[in-house]
């Protein structure tokens, strides 16, 4: 079993400290601007990679750090937690557990050391379609063999950095539905070098979304990819994506524990300095009481998170954890949300403040990567054993 000591080691308060104060160089004017403008953080991101923080979780005979989820998930708290948004990278971190697990020496030796210095970009993540959504065994994008290369047809839908990545690992069928046994059967996962396919093949189509994530709808032509991009074995593609859920959960609850830390910073310090009625507004239990029941909630997520992280990483199945965690989470920070909001009153509406903005960010994670019914569901079925309720 895992061990179950909450407590962080020295090395990992380093690390929380080293990346806040990275982070807490680049200013609330610099993210109020790329949001304004929806564009990429590029000078942070590549701050981030050039000090080793997104190649965490890559082999140190690959060029990086070699640490766990534990890490990973620290990392990405301490972005958001610093008034930053880890969702410009984060998937760097979750979909490079399907590469490590399950990609060829080849795949590794060709593409890691190039991630861990930033040479090459792997941030996108096609598995999402319009006509699927959350049901993955319904996905429609094939991927035809033929000689040594796969032709790629269909669409994807809110797939983000596309744009701004070298690399996107992509969910397709190879197989059709109604030839496998198993639903799940037939889908295969690729590691695709999208350089040279932007505009031959592969249609990048940006959304205007509510917060700034440079999301897309990709939509593939024919789209010829060689067959070495291929990961793993053909039709084992779901299983291998699968097996990284329970890390994008982890990470993201991550994210969610640092927006609502930095909810909760926020109000706390508004409240004690903002005076009304001849006293601060931080006095008064309808301001307080939210605030001190938001951050109970943060801190029983923090626990569940770790608990997810530190079983992840000794190995032990953690489904029911991760899921929990990310829930949690992405509920503490909502709540920690609005109790800023109603702190701050009509300041917590005006962007210089930066809670609507953080806000509108935080509010994604209650239905992505998994909508939070879908974990309620699973902790009903899986967890507590009651009938399937869809």
């Amino acid at each position: 079993m895992a061990d179950m000591s909450f407590a962080l080691t020295d090395d990992q308060k380093a690390l929380k400290a080293a990346v806040y104060d990275l982070c807490k160089q680049y200013s609330p004017e610099y993210w109020r601007d790329l949001d304004a403008k929806r564009e990429y953080p590029d000078a942070f991101v590549s701050e981030l990679t050039k000090a080793g923080y997104l190649g965490v979780l890559i082999p140190q005979e690959f060029g990086g750090a070699g640490l766990g989820i534990m890490e990973a998930a620290l990392i990405l708290e301490e972005i958001n937690r610093s008034g930053g948004n880890g969702g410009a990278c984060h998937a760097q971190m979750y979909i490079m557990g399907t590469v490590l697990r399950h990609g060829s020496e080849q795949q590794k030796t060709t593409y890691l050391p190039k991630i861990a210095t930033g040479e090459l970009r792997l941030q996108a993540f096609g598995v999402t379609e319009p006509n699927a959504g959350s049901d993955t065994t319904k996905l429609q994008t094939t991927a035809v063999k033929k000689g040594d290369a796969y032709v790629v047809n269909g669409q994807k839908m809110f797939i983000s950095r596309v744009l701004q990545s070298d690399l996107m690992l992509l969910l397709a069928r190879t197989t059709s539905v109604g030839q496998v046994k198993k639903k799940t059967d037939g889908l295969s996962v690729f590691l695709i070098d999208i350089r040279g396919l932007k505009g031959k093949g592969l249609d990048v189509r940006p959304l205007k979304m509510m917060m700034n994530h440079s999301t897309n709808a990709l939509f593939f032509d024919n789209m010829e990819i060689p067959a070495s991009s291929l990961i793993g074995q053909e039709g084992k593609g779901f299983s291998y994506i699968l097996d990284g859920m329970n890390a994008e959960r982890i990470l993201v609850a991550s994210d969610s524990l640092g927006d609502a830390r930095w909810f909760v910073e926020k109000a706390v310090a508004y409240s004690n300095q903002r005076v009304i009625f001849g006293k601060p507004i931080g006095a008064n239990q309808g301001v307080q009481f939210p605030i001190a029941k938001a951050h109970m909630a943060i801190e029983a997520a923090d626990l569940m998170r770790t608990k997810a992280a530190k079983m992840f990483d000794a190995g032990t199945p953690c489904g029911p954890e991760a899921n929990m965690a990310k829930y949690l989470a992405s509920e503490a920070a909502i709540e920690a949300g609005n109790a800023c909001i109603d702190c701050h009153g009509g300041y917590g509406f005006a962007e210089e403040y930066d809670i609507e903005r953080k806000f509108r960010e935080s509010r994604l994670y209650r239905a992505a990567p998994i909508n939070n019914n879908l974990i309620m569901a699973y902790v009903g079925e899986h967890v507590l054993g009651m009938p399937r309720s869809y």
